[in-house]
């Protein structure tokens, strides 16, 4: 008697878990088709933004004029309070609802702020963009709630992986970001699917991924090891002066210029300033130009602090993009002028600059690693490895998005709970 309950008990379960894994490849896939679009389209459309900006330097003159326009867009569309990424975190922890608003806004407010050569990025508006499309898409399929923020989390890895090209690192950063020291593995599968079919969309459509593979490896010894260790603690340090910067920015300006439109103006004079005074654009827009110099081995000293400079101005005063690529900026060249100096090649220590500082400021170390892999190759994976698990503890808990929970400590096996700064 007990043996049949028993096993009518695992039948029953086995059918339950079939009937998820039917109903989530059949929604992951919907997801990575759709969502996938948009992500390749808003790539493609950052890509052209980015090459009008770079034959017509006039474009540069236009930023604090778009910056009024991204300011009344959202005014216009009653989103003055989005919140951006961090709302897109908290409907995944809380209760909070993803405006449907946000996906549209997103798209057109980021390529407007690179056509005029605004330092932002494109992988936070990525996570936007797919969260706001994730959770309709659970609505038209009529998901409750705790579905529709697996939903969510499917559209956040889709997006980012058509438009990043990394669908690996793609599918767990949307389960790894939202709590830190837990991960949503019910999202597990959908996470997989949606990433793997927008990535292989976005390759149909010609948007191909950046690659840095990186060959020059000196052997793994207790020397590279002791070098790679100090690197690691420049990247943690520098991703926590990044966060603040970003904070202090935004605060600053709220605190001294309370008009968003006047606040955005002026934001948008300072980086034409700035622009101006260097004589150089290298730190306009993403900057995965001066990035590619880091793996030839030729940058600025000051080209990480220039670029921190320029991010926290431009995000902080308002202008809409996001700030994954502006921390890859920041870490491969900071990696690129320490790595001579502490006796690693330029290259590998670009390379681990890359993952570090991404990893400080978010807070996601598995993602790191899967991105080194799928950026740099896997033959460097000890450096890797050894400077994102540097970088998680010594970061501390500061991060991106104070949104973001650390619910158990780096340094103590505690259950903490708490935001990052």
């Amino acid at each position: 008697m007990i043996m049949t309950e028993h096993t009518n008990e695992t039948i029953q379960a086995l059918r339950q878990n079939i009937r998820y894994f039917l109903k989530w490849t059949f929604i992951s896939a919907i997801s990575g088709v759709t969502i996938g679009l948009a992500g390749t389209l808003f790539g493609l459309g950052i890509q052209k933004a980015t090459a009008f900006w770079k034959s017509h330097s006039w474009t540069l003159y236009l930023l604090p004029l778009v910056g009024l326009l991204i300011v009344w867009l959202y005014r216009f569309a009653h989103e003055e309070k989005n919140r951006g990424t961090d709302m897109v975190l908290d409907s995944i922890s809380s209760t909070e609802e993803v405006t449907p608003a946000t996906a549209p806004l997103i798209f057109i407010s980021t390529l407007l702020s690179h056509l005029a050569t605004a330092s932002v990025g494109r992988e936070g508006a990525a996570l936007q963009l797919g969260g706001s499309l994730g959770n309709l898409i659970g609505k038209a399929f009529r998901l409750d709630e705790k579905d529709r923020k697996i939903a969510i989390m499917c559209g956040m890895s889709a997006c980012f992986s058509a438009v990043f090209g990394t669908p690996m690192a793609a599918a767990v950063f949307s389960m790894e970001v939202i709590s830190v020291g837990i991960m949503h593995y019910s999202a597990l599968v959908p996470c997989v699917i949606s990433s793997l079919t927008a990535s292989m969309l976005a390759r149909h459509f010609g948007a191909m991924p950046e690659v840095f593979p990186i060959t020059d490896l000196p052997a793994l010894t207790a020397l590279t090891v002791g070098q790679t260790i100090l690197a690691a603690a420049a990247f943690a340090v520098i991703s926590v002066v990044f966060c603040i910067a970003l904070h202090l920015s935004e605060h600053t300006y709220k605190k001294y210029i309370a008009n968003p439109y006047l606040r955005v103006f002026v934001g948008g004079l300072i980086v034409v300033l700035l622009t101006l005074l260097l004589h150089t654009n290298d730190y306009n827009g993403a900057g995965m130009p001066m990035i590619a110099r880091c793996f030839e081995g030729s940058v600025p000293p000051w080209a990480f602090m220039m670029k921190i400079i320029f991010t926290a101005a431009t995000l902080g005063a308002g202008f809409k993009g996001g700030e994954i690529v502006p921390s890859f900026f920041i870490g491969a060249t900071l990696g690129c002028v320490i790595g001579p100096i502490l006796g690693l090649p330029a290259a590998l220590c670009a390379g681990c600059g890359m993952v570090g500082v991404f990893c400080g400021v978010t807070n996601s170390p598995i993602t790191s690693l899967l991105i080194s892999f799928e950026l740099f190759g896997f033959e460097g994976m000890p450096y890797y490895l050894i400077t994102i698990a540097v970088s998680y503890m010594l970061s501390g808990y500061y991060g991106l998005y104070s949104s973001q929970k650390i619910i158990y400590s780096k340094t103590r096996t505690e259950y903490i709970d708490a935001h990052t700064h």
